[in-house]
C-alpha cells in the first residue's frame, strides 16, 4: 500500500515508519528536515509544509496514494497552524485527491471536554488540546473519510510492551512504540473505521485490542 505519513520525523511518526516499512508498504515521509530520514528503497521523503495553503497541499499529493496518517505536532509552537489548521488542510487535501483512509494521531479525551478538568495534566496544554478538539471535530462531522482516530494518553520513551488498553476511563501513558504499533495495526482493521478509541499501557495483545474496537 502506498501511504503517506505527515510527520515522519516526530517521536511516534518515525517509529510508524519503520513499522510500515518492515510491512513492505510504500512509505512517503513527510519532514521539514533535508537528510533521507530512512534507507529503504521503499521509502520516500516530501517537504511538505501544512501551513501552507491547501491547495499547496494538495499539489504535493501523488493521485496514487492510498492512506493518509496525521502524526505531526507543534511542540506546543504555532499550535493553531499546524494541530488545526494544518491536521484540517490534509483532510481536505485527502477528499480532494480521492483518497479515502485517514488515520489520525490525537491525545486522549479531545473529543471529551467534560474530562479535561478531570485530568490536571490537560490544564497546562489547553491550546494544544483545543486545536486536536476541533480538528478532531472537523474530521468525524466535516469530512467523508474512512477515519480512525487514535488517542493516546502521556507519550514515554521507554520500550513497547506490544499490549495495550483501550477505551479506559483514565489517561494513562503511553510507551511510543506501542502507539506507532497501533496505529500500523488499525492501518487494514476495517472494524476501526469511522472510530475513535483512547489507549494507555495494557495486558491486552495489540492485534486483539484493535480487533475488539
Amino acid at each position: 500500500m502506498k501511504i503517506l505519513v505527515v510527520g515522519a520525523s516526530g517521536r511516534v511518526g518515525g517509529d510508524l515508519v519503520k513499522q510500515l516499512l518492515a510491512d513492505d508498504h510504500q512509505v512517503i515521509g513527510t519532514t521539514r528536515q533535508k537528510e533521507k530520514l530512512f534507507d529503504n528503497d521503499n521509502y520516500t521523503q516530501l517537504d511538505l509544509d501544512i501551513t501552507a495553503s491547501k491547495d499547496s497541499i494538495e499539489k504535493q499529493l501523488d493521485q496514487d496514494i492510498e492512506a493518509v496518517y496525521f502524526v505531526a505536532g507543534s511542540g506546543g509552537k504555532n499550535v493553531l497552524e499546524v494541530d488545526l489548521h494544518g491536521a484540517v488542510k490534509t483532510m481536505q487535501a485527502a477528499q480532494d485527491k480521492g483518497i479515502k483512509r485517514y488515520i489520525m494521531l490525537s491525545s486522549v479525551f479531545s473529543l471529551e471536554t467534560d474530562k479535561w478538568d478531570e485530568n490536571p495534566g490537560i490544564a497546562d496544554l489547553k491550546e494544544y488540546y483545543i486545536s486536536k478538539h476541533y480538528a478532531d471535530h472537523w474530521l468525524v462531522n466535516n469530512s467523508s473519510l474512512d477515519y480512525t482516530i487514535i488517542q493516546p494518553g502521556a507519550l514515554k520513551e521507554r520500550a513497547g510492551t506490544g499490549k495495550i488498553t483501550i477505551n479506559d476511563t483514565s489517561s494513562g501513558e503511553n510507551a511510543i512504540e506501542d502507539v506507532a504499533t497501533t496505529l500500523a495495526a488499525v492501518l487494514t482493521a476495517d472494524n476501526t473505521i469511522g472510530k475513535v478509541f483512547n489507549l494507555h499501557n495494557g495486558d491486552i495483545d495489540i492485534n486483539e485490542a484493535v480487533a475488539t474496537v
